[in-house]
């Protein structure tokens, strides 16, 4: 999700509206010299981290996820304007957008999707594995070793172009999709939204999908390749 960021500068002798001692955000009345929004200024920058994506982490952006559960309702209507639905996670605190799922009409795509290789979805359903076994757990912790071993089912090729392969798609989980939060140089916490992210269903799909392959080392397929 591209957001541009055209500013306008206001004239000098000009100043931004101001609100009233103590309304916070459920109750602003401008943020700047015409300015027609209704939300305050930290729900509307928890709104436009959502639609950045991946997700709004409550721990890691506690003034935001304080906004987004106080205006939970007035930013609901907003990404329904856009075809968009909020899930949100109070207990983990964490949450995102996706596609509204409705069968009145055609709902167009909003978001931007990312390209999943073989190998990036593998790793993702395992890290969502290690998250659903450690019920109860607070953190959840993992060893990048520990996940290239449960990975090594679906090895491809010569050794130093898997373990590249393999560093590519840890990168990712870390720096494009935010599922793993580095904790020392070779472990990293799982972030919980991964349970919800990927839904039962489609982890069971791709799951079978998964097994079979690894059953039948004569089917063959590229762990770079868009799933």
């Amino acid at each position: 999700m591209t957001v541009s960021d055209d500013r306008a500068r206001l004239p000098e002798q000009t100043s931004p509206a101001t609100r009233d001692e103590g309304d916070g955000d459920a109750a602003p009345t401008g943020l700047w010299v015409g300015d027609r929004g209704t939300l305050g200024e930290n729900s509307r920058r928890a709104l436009l981290e959502l639609l950045k994506g991946p997700y709004l982490s409550g721990r890691r952006r506690p003034q935001l996820w304080q906004a987004l559960v106080a205006d939970e309702s007035a930013v609901r209507s907003r990404l329904h304007e856009l075809f968009l639905d909020l899930v949100i996670d109070h207990t983990d605190e964490f949450a995102f957008t996706r596609k509204v799922n409705t069968v009145e009409l055609q709902v167009p795509a909003a978001l931007r999707s990312e390209a999943l290789t073989f190998l990036d979805t593998a790793m993702l359903l395992v890290l969502r594995q290690h998250l659903l076994m450690a019920v109860g757990e607070r953190r959840v912790i993992v060893g990048q070793a520990e996940v290239y071993e449960q990975l090594s089912v679906y090895r491809q090729g010569d050794a130093s172009g898997w373990t590249r392969r393999l560093n590519s798609s840890w990168t990712k989980m870390l720096n494009k999709f935010n599922v793993l939060h580095t904790v020392a140089e070779d472990r990293a916490e799982i972030s919980p939204v991964l349970k919800m992210m990927i839904g039962p269903d489609q982890a069971r799909a791709f799951t079978e999908l998964y097994r079979s392959l690894a059953l039948a080392p004569e089917r063959t397929v590229d762990p770079e390749e868009d799933q």
